[in-house]
């Protein structure tokens, strides 16, 4: 497989922006060579659904421009539709944990949440930050909007928040635990 192709493989399966330098140290490549193929992935592309998006020192996947009316339509939709379960139940974990990394979130949850990550992102009610511990991925918060909406003036104020949480960082350390054996 081109390295082209495994980078858009590797683009595709993080659904969020990933740096330059960590890509070149997944495939074992200098940097240059990254964007030399991110360059022949651009041309790929070109005629697709799909670009790579470039923001300083990192690149995603996103939607062709051609795509942006009809994305915005389908949008709206979405976000005048009811949260489902899924939603709601990552927005509490987020809630009772947050900040919290996308990768915990999926351990708790079972399975894969970057699509409610990103529906919870474009609603306003999660927020995502720089991750400090200089591990690659974003961590994700609640905004102030959703405090303001759910009317708490502090996290700690949501119903029964010390048992919960309790029990979330049990789940996360558990999910360390494992991560540092395999």
């Amino acid at each position: 497989m081109t390295l082209d192709a495994k980078i858009e493989a590797m683009l595709f399966f993080k659904a969020e922006p990933v740096k330059i330098s960590w890509l070149a140290e997944i495939f074992g490549v200098s940097p240059d060579d990254v964007h030399e193929a991110l360059s022949l992935l651009q041309i790929n592309l070109s005629e697709r659904g799909i670009v790579p998006v470039f923001k300083d020192d990192e690149v995603t996947l996103g939607t062709a421009p051609e795509m942006s009316e009809i994305i915005e339509k389908i949008s709206k939709e979405d976000l005048s539709r009811d949260l489902g379960k899924a939603a709601l139940e990552t927005l509490t974990i987020v809630l009772y944990k947050g900040p919290i990394a996308r990768s915990e979130i999926d351990y708790i949850r079972g399975v894969n949440s970057n699509f409610i990550l990103r529906s919870l992102l474009s609603r306003g009610l999660v927020e995502r930050i720089q991750n400090e511990n200089g591990s690659a991925g974003f961590l994700y918060r609640p905004t102030f909007d959703l405090l303001s909406h759910l009317g708490i003036t502090r996290i700690e104020d949501l119903p029964e928040y010390g048992e919960f949480r309790t029990r979330v960082e049990e789940s996360i350390e558990e999910f360390s635990q494992k991560n540092e054996t395999v």
